[in-house]
């Protein structure tokens, strides 16, 4: 296919240039009803570029195949078979790759370091969960991808697992073997779904960790949007082998997506593989030198370590590791990265990307360069210098691995639908969850809906709370209380 076209601007620059008249929604036909003082924000492009896709950027039956062709364009510069535009974010795209696989009480093997996005996937769908631990590294108090031995095991206990869901790269740039992980999947003849929303950028260098198509994944969903030049809810999920029906994929996608898909996001996802195809390697080539020199500068920083493969790869740890997520620990300090990040938003306009109770991270991209990332030295040096009037003497207690790991005692669908009350959380040990309480970001829950709670998780939750921790899913955000299944007599 010719890589040059990019059919869905191209459609987008025709409408315009044609002159067409909408009598169809949106009702702001093209900003001439949005308020100016909107406009004055967002631009009158946005709404200008604001269309149908069908009775707008294509016709009524959709006779030219735009989208159709975008998509097609997609999975052969990326290497699959078959490619999916979502403009639901990848929280949609993975619950259509998990339906996809399983339905109602099936089970799904699945890495417990899953972002809430397949845990509400879970619950929608009734899918049963066969857990795989992570690899924990109890010196640094961080969650490795779980290991291909893991994944084995848990479907040689579980023969009638429908497939296996593993996510990498995780929020912290590392990566499972997903090579050995398709393997042990295909030996047993189920799918393997890959939840790979932090790499929609590896298939365009060498040097990055490898794709998961390129790694035999059956299913792998990714975010444009996290490290790509998509919009905010850019998501293309890929497909390849025999394994998994490309109509079967296409028809939960439907069953979840919106019915009016933003011309918007197609258009960027577009213009990005586009970009990716005639100039990634060049792109990528510059953004790992840049964040080569970055780490080393960041490095010198008293009080700073930043995380690299000695650290993080290796026996018992991660597979690999992206280099351009900047994983920094500040524990020398005795600061949380909570209070790290809010005071560089404050005082210098930074916002970091993940920030727990010991480090702080920045995301690098393609579009980053030496005045943003001088930017972000100038402000770290400032934190070190500032740094001990950030400490509170108040550290978070993170429990082993073993008090980590709660039991499922209910199904995840009939905790979060079933009767519940809020309890206290110093009274909600040795209860079953509702709800999610879920540390974001990276979004990884701490405990799930059906799991028992423990007074170690709970304590954690709210000793990370009253040190900055966020918890935005849990009905009391603060978890002075919690929700819990009723326990009638």
């Amino acid at each position: 296919m010719d890589q040059s076209k990019t059919p869905v601007l191209d459609a987008l620059a025709d409408y315009h240039a044609y002159g067409q008249t909408p009598f169809t929604p949106p009702g702001h036909k093209q900003g001439r009803g949005a308020d100016p003082r909107v406009r004055a924000v967002l631009g009158d492009a946005v709404f200008h570029s604001d269309v149908l896709a069908t009775s707008g950027l294509d016709d009524r039956t959709s006779s030219r195949g735009i989208i159709e062709e975008a998509q097609a364009l997609m999975a052969e510069a990326v290497g699959a078979e078959h490619a999916f535009f979502s403009t639901c974010g990848s929280s949609l795209s993975v619950k259509s790759a998990m339906l996809s696989v399983a339905g109602p009480h099936e089970k799904l093997v699945v890495g417990r370091d899953a972002h809430k996005s397949v845990v509400s996937g879970l619950i929608l769908s009734g899918i049963r969960p066969v857990w795989v631990d992570p690899q924990w590294d109890a010196a640094r108090h961080l969650a490795h991808p779980p290991s291909p031995e893991a994944f084995d095991e848990a479907l040689a206990e579980h023969p009638d697992a429908r497939g296996a869901l593993v996510t990498t790269p995780t929020p912290y740039g590392t990566c499972s073997d997903l090579a050995a992980i398709a393997e042990v999947c295909h030996r047993r003849g189920v799918p393997l779904i890959v939840d790979e929303a932090w790499g929609a950028h590896l298939p365009f260098h060498p040097d990055l960790p490898t794709w998961a198509m390129d790694a035999g994944a059956d299913v792998c969903v990714t975010s444009v949007h996290k490290m790509g030049s998509g919009l905010e809810q850019s998501s293309v999920f890929h497909l390849q082998g025999d394994l998994v029906a490309p109509e079967v994929l296409r028809g939960r996608e439907d069953l979840l997506g919106t019915t009016s898909p933003s011309v918007l996001v197609y258009a960027a996802l577009d213009g990005w593989r586009r970009q990716m195809v005639e100039h990634g390697k060049a792109l990528y080539d510059d953004a790992l030198a840049l964040a080569g020199r970055v780490r080393e500068r960041i490095s010198r920083i008293d009080g700073m370590h930043v995380h690299d493969r000695a650290d993080f790869c290796g026996p018992g740890r991660a597979s690999d590791l992206d280099p351009l997520q900047v994983i920094i620990d500040i524990s020398a300090w005795e600061v949380t990265g909570y209070r790290a990040a809010d005071w560089l938003r404050r005082h210098h306009r930074i916002n970091l990307h993940v920030s727990d109770h010991r480090r702080i991270s920045a995301q690098l991209s393609h579009a980053d360069d030496e005045r943003t990332t001088g930017t972000l030295l100038t402000a770290l040096s400032d934190l070190a210098a500032h740094a001990p009037r950030l400490r509170t003497g108040r550290p978070v207690f993170v429990p082993a691995p073993s008090a980590l790991r709660l039991e499922q005692a209910v199904l995840p669908r009939d905790a979060f639908f079933g009767r519940a009350e809020q309890v206290p959380w110093d009274r909600a040990a040795g209860r079953v969850a509702a709800e999610m309480l879920t540390p974001y970001p990276p979004g990884i829950p701490a405990a799930l809906p059906g799991e028992r709670l423990n007074e170690d998780v709970l304590r954690y939750l709210r000793t990370g709370v009253e040190a900055g921790m966020v918890v935005p899913d849990a009905v009391d955000t603060e978890v002075t209380s919690v929700r819990v299944l009723r326990e009638d007599r």
